[in-house]
Order: C-alpha cells, then sequence, then structure tokens
C-alpha cells in the first residue's frame, strides 16, 4: 500500500490533543485548552472546524481565548484546514513559533528494519512511577517546562500499563548505562500509530537514541495492527531521522503564537 495525501490528512485531522490534566473549552467550530503550569506553553487551539466565514470565526477563537487569562494563544495550522488560515492569524500579530511538518510511514508490510545505535541503549515502557520520572525528565530537558506532580506521573504510569497490555501503545524511555537518556510515546487509534514526544537529552544525541526509540515503536505499532504511523516533527531536528526511517513529509503545520493583550 502507498499512503496518499488523502488518506495521510484525513490521519491528521483525526487526531486532537485532549491531555487529561488540561482545561478543555470547547464551542461549535473550535477547542482551546487551557494547560498547567508544568507545560511549556499556557493556551492552545487543538481543534478549529468553522462553518462561516474564516476572519470572523478566528475573532470569535481570539476573543473567547482572552478570556482565558493567558497573554499568547498558540495555534497550529493543520494540513487540510481552513485555506488562509496562517495568512488570518499573521493578520493579528501572529508569529510562527514553530515550523513542523506532518510525516507518516506505510506499516502494511510491518516496520522497518533500522540501523541499529552506536550505543548500548535498554529501552523500557514506562509503566512505573520511576520509568515515567525518568522520561519526564527527558522531556523537560529537550523540550522545556517542568516535572509534572507525582499524582500526574502516578496517572501516568497506571495508564501506560493498560495501554501496553492491551497492545494500544505507551511511553518508552531509554536508558544508557543506567541513565535516561530519551524518550517517545505511541499510541494506536484506528490503525494509524500517533508518535509523540520523541527527544533526546542533548549530550546523547547522534548516537542512535532516537532510531532506537523509534524502532520500538513502531515494530510494536505494526505487531499491533497499525497500517500507518503518523508523526509532527520538526524538519531540523527529527525531520531528516525519521525520512531516512521510511517517513514521507506530506505537508508543512506550523505552529503560530498569537498575542493577546
Amino acid at each position: 500500500m502507498s499512503l496518499t495525501i488523502e488518506e495521510v490528512t484525513a490521519a491528521g485531522a483525526a487526531w486532537v490533543w485532549l491531555p487529561d490534566d488540561a482545561e478543555v473549552v470547547e464551542d461549535a467550530g473550535y477547542t482551546i485548552l487551557r494547560l498547567p503550569d508544568y507545560y511549556n506553553f499556557d493556551l492552545s487551539v487543538v481543534s478549529f472546524t468553522p462553518t462561516g466565514p474564516l476572519p470572523a470565526a478566528v475573532d470569535a477563537v481570539l476573543a473567547r481565548a482572552r478570556t482565558l487569562g493567558p497573554p499568547v494563544l498558540d495555534w497550529q495550522v493543520l494540513l487540510g484546514g481552513p485555506p488562509g488560515l496562517g495568512d488570518e492569524l499573521a493578520a493579528r500579530g501572529g508569529r510562527i513559533k514553530l515550523d513542523l511538518e506532518i510525516l507518516a510511514a506505510d506499516l502494511s508490510a510491518g516496520a522497518p528494519d533500522l540501523r541499529p545505535p552506536e550505543v548500548a541503549v535498554e529501552l523500557r515502557w514506562a509503566t512505573d512511577f520511576p520509568t515515567v520520572r525518568d522520561g519526564a525528565l527527558v522531556e523537560t530537558t529537550g523540550f522545556g517546562g517542568a516535572l509534572p506532580p507525582a499524582s500526574q506521573l502516578e496517572h501516568a504510569a497506571h495508564r501506560n500499563a493498560r495501554a501496553v497490555a492491551e497492545g494500544r501503545g505507551g511511553r518508552l524511555v531509554a536508558y544508557v548505562d543506567g541513565e535516561p537518556v530519551g524518550t517517545g510515546g505511541v499510541a494506536l487509534v484506528d490503525g494509524v500509530a500517533r508518535l509523540t514526544g520523541g527527544v533526546v537529552a542533548p549530550p546523547w544525541r547522534g548516537r542512535g537514541v532516537y532510531r532506537a526509540v523509534l524502532g520500538a515503536r513502531l515494530a510494536h505499532a505494526a505487531a499491533h495492527g497499525a497500517r500507518m504511523a503518523l508523526v509532527k516533527g520538526n524538519p531540523r531536528t527529527s525531520g531528516p531521522i525519521l525520512r531516512r526511517s521510511g517517513f514521507t513529509a506530506f505537508g508543512q503545520e506550523p505552529v503560530y503564537a498569537l498575542p493577546l493583550g
């Protein structure tokens, strides 16, 4: 099977991030998340499906966001989203905060055989509190933000343990000589493996740790029936690794930061 732009666009549109520790603000045409303080951003639009004129729909989202407190709204322009949305956001003072692209790989014939890492990597599923905490520490090192409270980490451990046992994915943590050095998540939904949070601690980059975490996630996904792997990656960091691992880039999905003052 060869993936089409229509398949990838539909899979990307169906992927709405709704973490269980966020405040969800919904209306008929949009969903806004307000995140706890330990995230490295505060407010984000995670879905936008306007039915009327685009300028008025954007204004309605901004008006609602201004009532929520934070001074900046993050807004990702999705592949297949409303035409002209990026220009509308720029006209209201939005600037591109993060260049992302949507990449996909065909898993119908199984997971690709990736080159092994240059260091001895041990991979563990984050199904207990210490491993979840190790993964969260790597994330804060790579992405910023702060460590979530212990109660949230405990909840993540129980959730991951169930998901891994049921073949629905989870979070992997990579160790070298007992030190946590990388992490990445995968969730299987309707035959699509959604890859999230792939990051390696800066001192360990360039040694194949990311590739090891990626390969294990793809193997788990293929073994449990995934036909497609999907990721929204940085074209300058993870993008080159993903392309060498069999992924194809299908389009840009930049994140705009809009001032709400």
